[in-house]
């Protein structure tokens, strides 16, 4: 860590995190049929403070973790463990005095406190990253992913990696590997992709926070499905190396689903800005500062017309119609519009960048392993987009990411006029398990498919911000997120509203059943 990053951590970070605090002196008890029932309770800023002022250790927080996971191995979240790890890790922490605990947490102000990755394109060394694929499952890391780094060098104790579709390429969370990842809220249903073990795992209360990832909606999607709050950051901000800079052309960015905005901020805070090699990137804003207080009059552009003029379920319609209100209640200006986006140009190049980069995967894990890919070893919608993807021209890839750019300049000049958009997450509510799984007739899925991310996929491409806020669950009792997207780089008024929300319709006391 340089010596410019580990000031502004110190001086911004832990200052910014001591103010956030809202749990009581005292607050811990010790009885139930888990350990540290209330572990749930507490998002991971709650966690670090108790470990902080030595309530609790490090190695007790985790062994919550753990034991819920562990307790909770139906709804299928974590793909790999890695306990041993974790727990070497705690014990440390867990000998350490006041003096060295305190000085710990100036530094990394979220020390101790249990984490896990997404299985999907991020390295932690000396472990497994599948891609959810069996071509890939044991693919063992020889280096830490940047962000892996930051997460580290933040106090995170990173336990386990969480199920990812393969390749991330649908959304929902289903694999031949591992197996259907279930929504907490109901196991008929999936719980969004391709971060749904991500969701499943905070929904479940086995963590507080989790990394996930999205390249067309795979963070806002579980996290509107499973009922939580998840923020994708505009392209550039949240770093994606060492090896390669950018995830698919810039369609895939990295970030955390939480339950409380509060950790999803934080979390931002200090993973955001450049690394080596970095040279187009927002400006690395003052996350925390900006959730203390509310954000100014917002003008908000409300789009409900599904951008492939396929409709809108009703209970999308009135999850984002709820929402409009709320935001009219608290103050805020809303205003129905209609985008004008080159859709079916900007959908078609999307098809050729992630198939084009499920290729060069594919390459360089042949390279590594000396032999050729098997189609038995990958799911039948992956092959097929493997096959095709052998077809396509540089042209064709260069044609993709200008009309992408032409799509961000397009809601660049809309943003002039407004300073959010307001939109359903999904066209549809969570689909049933099996409905967009990569194991059918490619027909089949589409036809599921195109209901996930018409509203998500656009800022994917466009470089914008976007996050799904819990606000609304349906009849059936499943969550409904909606959407706001914001001017690039504008995570700060995103998060300053999301707070906002939160306080006037606090969701963190709206759990599953288990």
């Amino acid at each position: 860590m340089n010596s410019e990053r580990r000031s502004f951590m110190k001086a911004g970070v832990a200052l910014g995190v001591t103010s956030l605090i809202g749990v009581s002196k005292g607050a811990v008890a010790a009885s139930g049929s888990l350990p540290l029932p209330e572990y749930e309770r507490f998002d991971a800023v709650d966690l670090a403070d108790l470990i902080r002022r030595g309530e609790l250790t490090a190695l007790e927080v985790l062994e919550a973790a753990i034991t819920r996971a562990e307790a909770r191995k139906a709804i299928n979240a974590v793909a790999i463990p890695h306990f041993d790890l974790a727990r070497e890790a705690a014990r440390a922490l867990s000998g350490e005095g006041k003096a060295d605990r305190l000085r710990r947490a100036d530094l990394a102000p979220l020390t101790g406190v249990p984490f896990a990755l997404k299985d999907l394109n991020i390295a932690l060394k000396g472990t497994v990253t599948t891609n959810g694929c069996a071509f890939f499952g044991d693919a063992v890391a020889d280096h830490d992913s940047t962000l892996v780094e930051r997460y580290r060098a933040a106090g995170l104790n990173i336990f386990a990696k969480l199920t990812s579709p393969e390749f991330g390429q649908t959304p929902t969370t289903e694999s031949r590997l591992w197996g259907k990842t279930l929504n907490p809220w109901n196991a008929e249903y999936s719980a969004g992709g391709s971060s749904g073990g991500s969701a499943a795992a905070v929904a479940a209360g086995i963590l507080p926070a989790a990394h996930a990832s999205d390249g067309g909606g795979s963070i806002r999607i579980p996290a509107s499905h499973c009922g939580l709050f998840g923020l994708k950051p505009s392209r550039g901000l949240v770093p994606m190396g060492p090896r390669a800079l950018e995830g698919w052309m810039g369609l895939s960015v990295s970030n955390v689903i939480t339950r409380s905005v509060r950790d999803s901020a934080l979390l931002l805070q200090l993973t955001q800005g450049p690394e080596a090699g970095t040279r187009i990137t927002p400006r690395p804003g003052a996350l925390i500062d900006a959730i203390r207080k509310p954000p100014r009059v917002l003008r908000i552009a409300l789009v409900e017309a599904n951008p492939f003029g396929m409709g809108v379920h009703a209970d999308c319609l009135d999850a984002v119609r709820k929402t409009a209100k709320l935001c009219t209640d608290v103050g805020h200006r809303v205003e129905p519009v209609t985008l004008q986006l080159p859709i079916q140009e900007m959908f078609a190049g999307m098809g050729v960048v992630t198939a084009t980069g499920l290729l060069t995967s594919l390459h360089a894990r042949e390279k590594a392993l000396g032999r050729p890919a098997r189609e038995d070893e990958f799911e039948p919608i992956n092959w097929r987009s493997l096959q095709l993807a052998k077809g396509y021209s540089a042209e064709q890839v260069f044609a993709a990411r200008a009309v992408f750019d032409q799509a961000g300049r397009i809601l660049d000049e809309f943003f002039r006029s407004y300073d959010l958009i307001l939109s359903p997450v999904t066209a549809a509510p969570p689909p049933k398990l099996g409905e967009v799984s990569l194991d059918q007739p490619y027909d089949d899925f589409v036809k599921a498919a195109m209901l996930a991310s018409p509203f998500t996929a656009m800022f994917n491409m466009s470089g914008h911000p976007a996050m799904s806020v819990p606000l609304h669950w349906n009849a059936a009792g499943l969550p409904i997120g909606t959407q706001f997207a914001a001017p690039f780089g504008g995570e700060a008024t995103l998060l300053s509203l999301a707070a906002q929300l939160e306080q006037a319709a606090p969701w963190k006391d709206r759990r599953p059943v288990l």
